[in-house]
């Protein structure tokens, strides 16, 4: 439960400057939008989205959008706004940015996405899509173990930035190359200024440790469900594909396997708990290695 008398505490303590972006990135369950609703209601702002899953429409509740109350407190942007059945890039989500921070109105981003947040602030090659029979060639490259091989098909400058020991990050090379005649770095080399550099910002950072977070994804999941996450996957049921976009929402596969008789309610619970307890990891791990030097605060200090 976020403490409002905390949140207030926290934004007084923070004085953030009314006329600077607010930059506020953290795990999922750690109580970031909290913060950012409070912020916009002491001092003015747009809350812009800056969470992967929360663009898709069709799961409001299964990925913790802003309820329809915390939507009237502060005008909010770039949530639920693209059809669950189409793909979303963070190219697509920097290009519906520009116009909301060319709007006059103070952003304050938010979300737990950091390849988002490293785009706006750093910068983003404009590196075209790879063609399905490419990316194709590639997998199956990998498969028949040729990772040698397309490490050496590599140009030598791509080769010598990238980790070579990872299949990932050979396959993704491979296939800029194989598509469109240039090395990786080169495209890299090339990529544009930043959309809003950090410096221009302040940037929030929720350290949130293991231990204070696993119980409130713990709870998290139940109290969905309680919100209208069941109702929400019976509304998406007839037309469900595994292959969807949207259907990376945690806990999506699991409510459908159980609305379909496979498992209980409880297994699917249990089973999207830790699919979050993985993934708050990967993002406490992103922001580790990519947002070290971003001001942080721990949860309790917000109120949460």
């Amino acid at each position: 439960m976020v403490s409002e008398a905390g949140l207030a505490d926290t934004v007084a303590r923070l004085a953030p400057d009314p006329d600077r972006p607010v930059l506020i990135a953290g795990p999922t369950a750690s109580g970031k939008s909290a913060l950012a609703v409070e912020i916009a209601a002491r001092q003015g702002g747009v809350i812009v989205n800056a969470d992967a899953i929360q663009v898709f429409s069709d799961w409001r509740v299964l990925t913790a959008r802003p309820s329809s109350e915390e939507e009237a407190q502060a005008p909010h942007r770039l949530y639920g706004h693209v059809p669950g059945s189409e793909t979303y890039s963070v190219g697509q989500w920097l290009r519906d940015l520009a116009p909301i921070l060319d709007g006059g109105e103070r952003p304050i981003i938010v979300g737990g996405t950091g390849l988002y947040f490293a785009a706006m602030t750093e910068g983003l090659a404009e590196i075209p899509a790879t063609p399905p029979g490419i990316r194709a060639e590639a997998m199956a490259r990998l498969e028949a173990g040729a990772l040698a091989p397309m490490v050496a098909e590599l140009d030598p400058e791509t080769r010598g930035r990238i980790d070579t020991r990872n299949p990932m990050r050979v396959q993704r090379a491979w296939e800029v190359l194989r598509a469109t005649g240039r090395g990786l770095a080169r495209w890299q080399e090339e990529t544009p200024a930043p959309m809003l550099p950090l410096a221009r910002c302040q940037p929030i950072l929720f350290d949130a440790p293991k231990d204070w977070l696993t119980p409130r994804i713990e709870r998290r999941f139940d109290k969905m469900i309680r919100g209208g996450a069941l109702d929400e996957a019976r509304a998406n049921l007839a037309t469900w594909s595994p292959e969807l976009p949207s259907a990376k929402a945690i806990g999506a596969a699991e409510l459908m396997a159980h609305l379909r008789g496979e498992i209980s309610l409880a297994e699917a619970s249990e089973r999207a708990t830790v699919l979050t307890r993985q993934f708050a990891k990967r993002q406490r791990s992103w922001f580790r290695a990519r947002m070290r030097d971003w001001p942080q605060i721990a949860p309790a200090e917000a109120g949460a």
